[in-house]
């Protein structure tokens, strides 16, 4: 089922909606965002344009996140 709603939700991406997202999966959101937002603890420690935050993130805690998540 997870899926079906990432691919509604890419579909609707696609037709130019606005959404405002939150998720764990890197994979989606690299593909779909326009601009992430990196939380931690209820705070913002990036705000970056997609292609930024995955290749050249502000924080440690994002590069460090980042590094554990796109190993895999």
């Amino acid at each position: 089922m997870i899926n079906e709603v990432l691919d509604v939700m890419v579909g609707l991406a696609k037709e130019g909606m606005t959404m405002m997202v939150v998720t764990h999966e890197m994979g989606f959101a690299k593909n779909v965002a326009d601009r992430v937002v990196f939380m931690e603890s209820g705070e913002i420690l990036e705000d970056s344009p997609k292609d930024k935050f995955f290749t050249e993130p502000d924080s440690d805690r994002a590069r460090q996140f980042l590094s554990k998540i796109l190993s895999h």
